[in-house]
């Protein structure tokens, strides 16, 4: 469970804009409130200086605050906002349950199907079950259980009702999925317990080396004090609290050792990344539109279907009810031929005990009254006939009254969430497109005047809408198309430049291979001196001394040339990759950069090019040397 404040405990507006808020998750985690969102009254006047106070009554007038305990668990009923009417979240919830049972170890065989219309006997074994895994001295109790599993999940604070007539007939289709939403709160229930009960105490030491710090009891003292402080004030009459949100954010800081510059730059890869969201958004606008009409086109085929479905029920109730007039005509005349042939045998029976009859009399009224109870069989059996016709028209009559109800249910939550109902929705303007179930003949054609008129008028205006979108969305597709013809243009600029890099680098490698091969050459040269250099000493040793002074003055100098041969072949490999680099970066300005570094390898070209005379006249004062040498 979340320690911090998830909304503003006061009835009223606040005078400032409240920057504040977003303080209370200023620390490293920020925990989902398991809770949900409390159900706050709205205030009764949003001009009204009176403040309410979260924890007691109210201590005065004047800008100080009341309770506001008293809203809480009023008399109001509140509406169960999940479709429990609908099959497939009934069914999820279905398997959430048989999956939490079978994870659970429940004592017995549970199935997805067994699940489906359970019998009451089955419902009091799995929340008995459920009900002790937080009391496991639970017992259920044996007398009126319909009454105390309601007073259970009111004790435990079930926000919705529960009725005591919907617990005789648990896996009825119209009480099972009540049931049903009552067993699923009663396992999120079940699962926050169990989580809060493997939580620590609220200031619990730190004796644990992997306990969170948050957890721990410098974070709660500090927003505990936080909290106080902040609350005093508000009771005060204040609604801005910037010296105590500096404090509290410092004390976070030094907690939990804060780097500025890693929270500063933190911020500014936020910033960024926000502006990417927005840019992101605004160019996805153009897919919104086509969804807009797809919903639209769709909407009018419901709204299409919804009206001849309700005309096919408006004239199939037509007909129910003339078929249940004429049965019930037909009823009060059998029951009016039956009271007759009551009053015709209580005549003759009579007749029969205060006259003497003759044989003939008393065969001739036995065989009438044989006559006659068969007549009196037969319209019994058409008067039962005739009931159980009328009963299965009613029930007929029934069924069709709820899938009405039910059509029209779907027609308000539609016209909710389309912000066309109530009649101060955002949609409506001012018209009432709300259609209530008390509805009659009279009120049917009044909903198709109240209701039809309004809408078409509506989709004319949407239409009118979306082709001045149509018109917008062309300009900006033209704008679009000039843009990418730019975009285009400016690619090719750009792979011509990459081509231009592309044959230097070429050019680079090719020069740079060229020296490597002279300096292979050269060092070969330098070899074959060397040798000849050893074979002058054995021939010659007068001239050895000086040879040997020559020749390393000749490698000195030979090194000195091919060190600053290097040296200014590095400076120009390191130019030209600074080159490469601003011309990635800096697209425009990459042709003014390659005509400088060509000119700069042009005056190394020069230079490598007076290496190489240079290298000529070393290698002829070899050649020189040799040549004395193999004079002497």
């Amino acid at each position: 469970m979340s320690r911090r404040p998830s909304s503003r405990y006061s009835d009223m507006p606040m005078r400032v804009t409240d920057s504040r808020m977003s303080l209370i998750n200023a620390t490293p985690q920020n925990k989902d409130n398991v809770f949900g969102k409390l159900n706050i009254p709205k205030p009764q006047s949003s001009t009204s200086e009176r403040r309410t106070s979260f924890f007691g009554k109210g201590i005065g007038a004047g800008g100080q605050r009341t309770s506001m305990f008293g809203a809480y668990g009023g008399p109001e009923k509140m509406k169960d906002p999940r479709p429990l009417h609908d099959k497939a979240f009934v069914q999820q919830c279905i398997k959430q349950l048989c999956e939490f049972l079978v994870e659970r170890g429940f004592p017995g065989s549970i199935t997805v199907k067994s699940l489906q219309s359970p019998s009451t006997k089955e419902f009091l074994k799995i929340y008995e079950f459920i009900y002790t895994l937080m009391e496991p001295s639970f017992q259920m109790p044996t007398a009126k259980v319909e009454e105390e599993i309601p007073r259970m999940l009111k004790d435990l604070g079930y926000p919705f009702a529960l009725s005591k007539s919907s617990m005789y007939s648990i896996g009825a289709p119209h009480t099972w999925p009540q049931a049903l939403g009552a067993l699923i709160w009663l396992i999120d229930t079940v699962k926050l317990f169990s989580g809060l009960r493997e939580q620590g105490l609220l200031f619990s030491d730190f004796s644990e080396e992997l306990c969170d710090l948050e957890e721990g009891a410098e974070y709660n003292k500090l927003f505990i004090d936080y909290c106080s402080d902040t609350y005093n004030k508000f009771m005060q009459g204040a609604d801005t609290f910037d010296d105590e949100d500096e404090d509290y954010l410092n004390k976070l800081r030094r907690l939990y050792n804060v780097d500025e510059v890693v929270l500063q730059s933190q911020q500014e890869k936020h910033g960024m990344l926000i502006e990417h969201m927005e840019r992101l958004e605004r160019e996805s606008q153009t897919d919104r539109l086509v969804g807009k009409r797809t919903e639209k086109l769709r909407l009018q085929a419901d709204l299409q279907k919804l009206q001849n479905y309700r005309c096919t029920l408006e004239a199939h109730k037509a007909g129910l009810e003339k078929k249940a007039t004429g049965l019930a005509e037909e009823l009060e005349a059998a029951e009016v031929q039956l009271d007759g042939l009551k009053q015709e045998r209580t005549r003759l029976q009579h007749i029969l005990e205060n006259q003497k009859f003759t044989p003939a009399d008393i065969e001739r009224i036995n065989r009438e009254r044989n006559e006659l109870q068969q007549t009196v069989h037969s319209l019994n059996h058409s008067l039962e006939e005739a009931e159980q016709l009328v009963w299965n028209e009613e029930v007929n009559l029934s069924k069709t009254k709820e899938k009405a109800e039910l059509k029209v249910t779907e027609y308000n939550k539609l016209g909710r969430k389309l912000k066309l109902i109530p009649q101060s929705a955002e949609n409506a303007c001012g018209h009432d497109f709300e259609i209530r179930t008390d509805y009659s003949a009279t009120s049917i054609s009044q909903y198709k005047t109240q209701i039809q008129n309004p809408l078409k008028n509506m989709l004319v205006d949407v239409e009118d809408e979306c082709s001045r979108l149509t018109n917008v969305r062309l300009s900006l597709e033209e704008a679009v198309e000039q843009v990418k013809s730019n975009i285009f243009d400016k690619e090719n600029d750009i792979k011509q430049l990459k081509e231009q890099i592309r044959r230097v680098d070429l050019q680079l490698e090719h020069e740079m291979q060229e020296m490597a091969q002279e300096d292979e050459k050269w060092a070969a040269e330098v070899d074959s001196a060397e040798t000849h250099k050893k074979r002058l000493e054995v021939k010659v040793m007068q001239g050895c001394e000086q040879a040997d002074e020559e020749l390393k003055a000749a490698q000195k100098q030979y090194h000195l040339v091919v060190q600053e041969t290097n040296e200014e072949n590095r400076m120009v490999f390191k130019n030209l990759t600074d080159v490469f680099t601003s011309a990635v970066n800096h697209l425009c300005s990459v042709e003014k950069h390659c005509n400088e570094q060509l000119k700069r390898f042009d005056k190394m070209k020069d230079v490598t090019r007076e290496d190489e005379a240079d290298l000529e006249q070393l290698t002829d004062l070899v050649e020189n040397f040799m040549k004395k040498a193999n004079s002497f």
